[in-house]
């Protein structure tokens, strides 16, 4: 089926089924309160309402009434709207956060008493740990997948089919692909298929930059930001040098680290940081930068088709954000937390992805192309050779067909993560 008659059709049914479903369900079980963060407009509180609006009563902390009255009398603000109560946007009334604990305390058996959601993850998830240690599941929902985008969520990954059935034939309808590239993941660019994808991206860094960004106080110029913005869209998927940036625009270091921070705890990036054996070294080390949406670098490289993408030096780093995201997606989608990198040597050789999976360590090659070939597997070759507890790997293309490329190497379409 093609990608605009699937959004055509999750527009019509306006809700789209979420991975993360499942994990939400259970840990109301299991906790007495539950902590969804994520970028806005990422779908949390449809989610959530769609859930728990028979059982929860839905407050919203962006409400300015709603928000006094929590931070003038917590304690009153509980006898008015006792648990079961769903809370959004509780960065912006942290006074609560002390009332829910004793609430709990006070009734350690009833789960689910709590659900909590928030748009910036430092913020949120500090005051949530020094006052909900112990009693919250912490769980994050990142824009739609792929996966759940087609339809296809609660498949195993890639890496969990045993290697005898990945040269299987499967229908991969490798077109549903460049649409996504293009306007990204945000659920409101799929229930609206027929909306301007660059109009909404203009819009959501506009809004982003005005309320976040205003919020956390930390940036003075908006439109300076927004430059810094572009500069990293234009180093998508390159290893990131703040000196380097911060000569380029005409800022100091401490502020570029300042910015950076702040849009990776918002969620509008990523930090791949290197995969070493030495677990320590992979916190010191020079990490790669990507955009956590392809629609939001599609929109600062102003591309507008198939034809774009396959034409611009950014396509590549384009495709590989896609790959990335996916998989983390797929893990946020099971509640844990994902263990992904990227492998370098002194001699530059480079394996795009390694994820660690319980013991397996899965190195992956991204490659914007249709027609897989043996050569594009040299890396992931390089690092069997140096990392022989490694068995297999496997290179992401756009094209429709599953091919082995031999010594255990497999290529996969985008479809199939």
């Amino acid at each position: 089926m093609h990608f605009e008659c699937i959004i055509v059709i999750m527009a019509l049914s306006n809700y789209i089924t979420r991975e993360l479903e499942r994990p939400i369900k259970q840990a109301a079980r299991d906790f007495p309160v539950i902590a969804l963060t994520g970028p806005r407009q990422s779908g949390k509180t449809t989610l959530l309402n769609h859930l728990f609006s028979k059982t929860h009563r839905y407050l919203s902390m962006d409400r300015p009434d709603i928000r006094q009255a929590a931070q003038h009398d917590p304690k009153g603000f509980f006898t008015l709207y006792p648990p079961p109560v769903l809370l959004d946007e509780i960065q912006y009334a942290p006074e609560l956060l002390s009332y829910i604990k004793n609430i709990v305390d006070q009734h350690r058996d009833h789960k689910g008493q709590f659900i909590l959601t928030g748009s910036q993850n430092f913020a949120m998830s500090q005051q949530i740990s020094e006052s909900l240690a112990g009693r919250v599941a912490m769980l994050t929902l990142l824009p739609l997948s792929f996966r759940e985008i087609t339809g296809r969520i609660n498949r195993p990954a890639l890496w969990e089919i045993p290697f005898s059935r990945s040269n299987e034939p499967e229908n991969n309808d490798s077109e549903q692909l460049w649409p996504f590239l293009r306007r990204g993941g945000y659920p409101e660019l799929i229930r609206e298929p027929h909306r301007d994808a660059q109009l909404w991206h203009s819009s959501y860094i506009q809004t982003y930059l005005e309320r976040d960004l205003r919020s956390l106080r930390q940036v003075g110029d908006l439109g300076q930001f927004q430059i810094f913005m572009r500069a990293l869209a234009a180093r998508n998927g390159q290893l990131l040098n703040l000196t380097e940036l911060g000569n380029e625009l005409g800022l100091v270091t401490n502020t570029v680290k300042a910015w950076i921070s702040i849009l990776e705890t918002s969620y509008q990036i990523l930090l791949l940081r290197p995969w070493f054996t030495n677990t320590g070294k992979r916190l010191v080390k020079t990490p790669k930068l990507y955009f956590t949406d392809p629609g939001t670098l599609s929109y600062f490289a102003g591309i507008q088709s198939k034809e774009h993408i396959l034409s611009l030096p950014q396509g590549g780093a384009l495709f590989e954000t896609a790959v990335i995201m996916e998989i983390i997606k797929y893990f946020r989608n099971l509640g844990r937390e994902p263990r992904v990198y990227f492998w370098r040597t002194s001699t530059a050789q480079e394996v795009d992805l390694i994820v660690e999976s319980g013991p397996a360590i899965i190195p992956i090659e991204i490659k914007l192309s249709s027609t897989p070939r043996p050569k594009m597997a040299d890396s992931i070759r390089a690092l069997l050779r140096d990392q022989p507890q490694i068995k297999t790997g496997y290179v992401i293309h756009t094209g429709p067909d599953t091919l082995p490329l031999g010594d255990q190497i497999t290529a996969i379409p985008f479809g199939r993560i």
